[in-house]
């Protein structure tokens, strides 16, 4: 079965054995999810079962938008409530003001190293694998786009916000950056990923994928025969001709092309809807 959808995923739970779970749930086998969350941190994932997990580079899964909260004075070398080594106590209360101003200052381009305790790949290994073995490595800087912070609540020593960003940005390191402009230490107590673009949970309804995926439609006016047969295609045949990646839709599967120098080849020939999205582009 072709399915895309929104799980979300708990705390506690690593999201390849939630992913487990969802598969026994559906009956299904053949899934996979996209955008891997911390076993800490919760929310939504995006999962697909039967061809649609090859749909996943193609789509539209940014910004992307999390709720979290720092405890403050709370050490950890993981960023996050997983391997708090020290609690300092009786810090001075800090001024919502201040706080709410150096949130909105993180808006625009961060440049920063991602969290050693991360998913990264290292010469082939898992950068929180190596860290765990006390293996030394350097991670390299990347760069995020902050689009927007929003200031929930300050209830000492917690602080929570709202914040929307970039794909493949790293809220535990832009969270150390706040702590290091208001002068404190800290970590994550709570992560929760809100949305992927427009991907939301909505009670794990089945998704259309043509509404999320980012190549534009192009016109074929050929015959359906030839994507069925896997023939040789023609640039005379789309609409549109310029250099590209395209989805050509037909009645019951589309396609994703590409078109480069006047030469269209297939991406993904013929994904098929299930039933009941059939003519539902909405």
């Amino acid at each position: 079965m072709n399915r895309l959808f929104v799980v979300k995923k708990p705390i506690n739970i690593s999201s390849n054995f939630y992913l487990s779970r969802i598969k026994r749930k559906y009956k299904e086998k053949v899934a996979g999810f996209s955008g891997t969350l911390d076993p800490f941190a919760c929310g939504c994932l995006i999962v697909a079962f039967g061809k649609y997990p090859q749909l996943f580079r193609f789509l539209k899964k940014s910004p992307k938008t999390y709720r979290t909260t720092i405890w403050l004075d709370a050490i950890s070398p993981s960023f996050d409530i997983e391997n708090i080594e020290k609690v300092q106590r009786d810090s001075d209360v800090l001024e919502q003001c201040i706080i709410e101003k150096e949130l909105q200052n993180l808006t625009g381009s961060l440049t920063y190293l991602p969290p050693k305790y991360s998913a990264k790949n290292i010469d082939g290994k898992r950068a929180y694998e190596m860290a765990r073995d006390g293996i030394e490595f350097e991670m390299k800087m990347i760069t995020s786009e902050v689009y927007n912070v929003k200031f929930i609540n300050y209830n000492h020593p917690f602080i929570s916000f709202d914040i929307t960003v970039s794909e493949g940005s790293y809220i535990r390191s832009i969270a150390q950056i706040l702590l290091q402009r208001l002068a404190r230490v800290g970590t994550l107590s709570y992560l929760e990923r809100l949305n992927e673009g427009d991907f939301r949970f909505q009670n794990e309804v089945a998704l259309n994928p043509l509404s999320y995926l980012n190549p534009p439609i192009n016109i074929y006016t050929g015959t359906k025969e030839w994507f069925i047969l896997g023939k040789r295609l023609s640039i005379e045949y789309f609409e549109t001709k310029d250099d590209g990646e395209y989805v050509i839709v037909f009645d019951d599967f589309f396609s994703i092309i590409e078109i480069k120098e006047g030469e269209p080849k297939y991406v993904l020939n013929r994904v098929y809807f299930e039933n009941e999205m059939v003519g539902n582009n909405d």
